[in-house]
């Protein structure tokens, strides 16, 4: 299979600080590929360098299968850019909006006309299409950006964390979008710090942090990282901190995440500790909520690969949201 995208010991210096450290991998084309990280990972910085917004310190990187040092022009004639920073007009319709956009890349009137009714079909804002994209919501904006990337047919479609700031019906709206993009055979690249949206729609993801790359590979082989452990998940109905410790010490416990009333067991056998954790919690006259067992998700993979706490990620949402 060809390659869409193909990057190699990509580096991004600002001034002293080493934003991107020699990032390298390669995005087939028809693929959707994920950049998954917290804030500060060097995600969009790298995003940046492959659209030629940002001259890259060191490395090559080849998009649409031309070399973008070479031939910037040409690149983003090429690809579609989905940024997280609004480009739409407020002024002008949804209509016009897309009509500008389409006369920059010359594109012939009947063309543009019908490409320009096609798309805000596809994306659902036909119906409002002579609104002032001022009076849009945040979800509808994001629709439009989306839609003004996607004029001139372009084959690659980059988009820099898509569903931040969104509400849930908007955010599931964007990435039902992307999935029948990816259904159409749109190669995507996106950056997200959302765990579980790199999990729904990537067919491959690479996880970055502190400009590097950790590791790439598709969701069900990252989970394999920590397969050989099982989950217990138990809620009781008070604080859980109290017996932190007595958890921990348990026998066959692993690791211990404790939040609140709720206590998460990482361990190599649920039916050696479940005995142990409901006699536990009587001793300390706690009710056990709910309890059950699972298997590790990509978040917990996620974790083991980068030592950083779901927490931290979690923060990440709430602060860029």
């Amino acid at each position: 299979m060809n390659h869409a995208i193909q990057v190699a010991s990509l580096t991004k210096f600002y001034g002293n600080l080493l934003a991107v450290d020699r990032v390298s991998f390669a995005v087939q084309e028809g693929e959707l590929f994920g950049l998954l990280g917290p804030n500060g990972a060097g995600k969009t910085t790298t995003i940046r360098m492959l659209i030629g917004l940002t001259r890259p310190t060191s490395g090559t990187a080849t998009v649409a299968g031309l070399d973008l040092a070479h031939s910037p022009i040409e690149v983003k004639e090429r690809i579609g850019v989905v940024s997280d920073v609004a480009n739409l007009y407020d002024e002008l319709s949804a209509w016009d909006n897309l009509i500008f956009v389409a006369r920059l890349h010359d594109m012939p009137k009947e063309r543009m006309t019908r490409q320009v009714e096609k798309l805000l079909r596809f994306l659902g804002l036909y119906d409002r299409r002579r609104r002032r994209t001022g009076t849009f919501s945040t979800g509808q904006r994001k629709r439009l950006m989306i839609a003004a990337a996607l004029i001139h047919e372009p084959q690659i479609l980059f988009l820099d964390e898509p569903t931040t700031g969104l509400d849930v019906q908007s955010a599931r709206q964007i990435r039902e979008l992307l999935h029948e993009l990816y259904g159409r055979g749109v190669t995507i690249l996106l950056t997200t710090h959302y765990i579980e949206e790199a999990d729904q729609l990537c067919q491959r993801i690479a996880i970055i942090n502190q400009g590097k790359i950790v590791t790439i590979d598709t969701p069900e082989q990252l989970k394999s990282v920590v397969q050989t452990e099982r989950i217990i998940d138990v809620s009781f109905d008070h604080p859980a901190d109290q017996i932190s410790r007595a958890l921990s010490d348990l026998d066959h416990v692993e690791r211990l995440i404790v939040s609140g009333e709720r206590a998460r067991l990482y361990v190599r056998d649920p039916a050696q500790v479940l005995p142990f954790l409901v006699d536990m919690a009587r001793e300390n006259q706690l009710k056990v909520v709910a309890l059950n067992t699972a298997r590790p998700t990509l978040e917990d993979a996620f974790v083991a690969l980068t030592g950083l706490h779901p927490e931290a990620m979690a923060v990440e949402k709430r602060h860029r949201g």
